[in-house]
């Protein structure tokens, strides 16, 4: 028996990837987050010299949530595209570049290795670039939700680069002789 399913089936097939894709993308988001202190619960990121570009602390966590729900409704839209013939290798490129995306945390503010993070935002990008070309090509609406991600990385490597241009020091920065913000 070989019948199409309707709209609204189609519809809650997807709704039903959604409901687990999108949590997990948040959920590996907020996990990363919480390995070392940022913003201005980092000591070492306090003594930084900061580019006027600075965004407030607050605005991190509201803009990666929204890029998390974005990314993972995109990503929800082509693991839905069954049959798809670059299904497999546009969820690979963005399991990949989300790799790359939770790393950047621990090296940045754990690590306070500020040139390397920078490094990890141009491979992050590159990923990024490849899975939203990718999911164009299977459902453009994808690609489209992928694009303030991109936008995003984009404005982070300019503060990332920035603030390695204005701390060339800054792994040998020390914030106090109490803190232990430092990963070993």
């Amino acid at each position: 028996m070989s019948e199409l399913a309707s709209k609204s089936q189609l519809r809650w097939a997807f709704l039903r990837w959604a409901v687990v894709v999108v949590p997990l993308v948040l959920l590996l988001g907020f996990a990363s987050a919480s390995l070392v202190p940022m913003g201005s619960g980092n000591r070492w990121y306090q003594a930084l010299v900061k580019p006027e570009i600075t965004p407030p602390d607050w605005l991190f966590p509201v803009a990666w949530s929204a890029l998390y729900v974005l990314m993972g409704l995109a990503v929800s839209l082509i693991i839905h595209a069954r049959g798809a013939r670059l299904r497999g290798q546009a969820i690979a490129l963005f399991v990949a570049q989300l790799a790359v995306n939770l790393v950047w945390s621990p090296i940045f503010f754990g690590a306070h290795q500020v040139f390397n993070a920078l490094l990890v935002i141009g491979v992050m990008f590159a990923l990024a670039v490849a899975a939203t070309l990718a999911f164009g090509r299977i459902r453009s609406v994808a690609a489209w939700l992928m694009v303030p991600y991109l936008v995003w990385i984009v404005f982070a490597g300019v503060l990332n680069f920035r603030i390695h241009q204005l701390n060339p020091n800054a792994e040998t920065l020390v914030p106090s002789a109490t803190s232990t913000q430092i990963l070993e």
